[in-house]
């Protein structure tokens, strides 16, 4: 029996209109729903918002960290019997479905390595010809982290009409170290998907992790997209614009879709843009600096 779904991804397969190329225009699906243990029900939220990016004419969806497998620490404590046949044909199924929608798919979820290894924390890219175009690791794995994954050791960078787009995974976000690689590499846009789920009510996370990736979208000029998990307690999707501004977010602990539209042909205050380019090239002052006995001896008035 053909289900509700099966239709409508029929109908908007039909329908389906290939981005402009090089057009500088995107528009972007960052996505949050309650991440758990169950990757069955894990992808049927993945599933249902797809479509529904589809419908409101996204090209790219973009979901949490861990968003298919479910967060190792959180959901489940060991993966001691994971069930990794059915998180790779689960896995199957996205890839399959990002083909007949036609659209790009920011993933999260665990990357199984070979032996005894731990797997990767790990976002793929999805093309909208079904295959997957490359694979971020998580660098910066926290203490905790390293007890299930292994971290990354590389950049990903990729391009979506026009628009450069990098990924970062949640605790990479202490580290600006990495934005400023991306900024090197011409990015545009920033996909860093989180889980900052299940934690005890008065955590600092959803006053400090927004606050932190304004700051990076600021001092580097990007767009970031931040997708997280909405189990309670946690902090919501937000759209941040190259000024650092939030130019939308949803709401707490619900899921739910954020539609947001990158051009870059619009302009934004850039405060540090005259001198960036200095400053990741180790010249870490403006103008010139004058060889002056009353400048350099810093412990006399005159």
């Amino acid at each position: 029996m053909k289900t509700k779904s099966f239709y409508i991804i029929s109908l908007l397969w039909l329908l389906a209109i290939p981005t402009q190329a090089d057009s500088g225009r995107i528009r972007i699906a960052s996505c949050q729903f309650p991440v758990s243990a169950d990757v069955m029900s894990n992808y049927r939220f993945i599933e249902s918002q797809m479509i529904e990016a589809k419908l409101k004419k996204a090209d790219v969806v973009h979901f949490p960290e861990c968003a298919l497998s479910g967060y190792p620490g959180s959901d489940f404590q060991t993966l001691d019997n994971f069930n990794w046949d059915e998180l790779h044909r689960l896995t199957d199924s996205v890839i399959l479905l990002a083909d007949k929608l036609n659209m790009f798919v920011i993933l999260g979820s665990l990357h199984k390595l070979s032996g005894a290894n731990k797997p990767h924390n790990s976002l793929y890219v999805i093309t909208p010809d079904g295959k997957i175009a490359d694979r971020y690791d998580k660098r910066f794995c926290t203490s905790t982290d390293l007890k299930f994954s292994s971290p990354g050791d590389h950049f990903v960078s990729f391009s979506i009409s026009g628009v450069k787009c990098g990924l970062l995974i949640c605790y990479d976000i202490r580290y600006p170290e990495l934005y400023r690689e991306y900024r090197k590499l011409g990015c545009d846009v920033i996909f860093q998907s989180f889980y900052n789920a299940r934690a005890e009510k008065g955590s600092i996370h959803p006053v400090i992790m927004p606050v932190s990736a304004q700051a990076h979208a600021a001092t580097n000029y990007f767009y970031m997209s931040l997708t997280n998990s909405s189990a309670p307690e946690s902090w919501p999707c937000h759209f941040l614009t190259p000024d650092g501004l939030i130019q939308n977010k949803l709401p707490y602990n619900a899921p739910g879709i954020l539609i947001s539209d990158i051009d870059l042909s619009a302009k934004y205050y850039d405060a540090s843009r005259e001198y960036r380019p200095d400053a990741m090239n180790g010249k870490l002052n403006s103008g010139t600096t004058l060889r002056d006995t009353l400048s350099s001896r810093r412990n006399i008035i005159y």
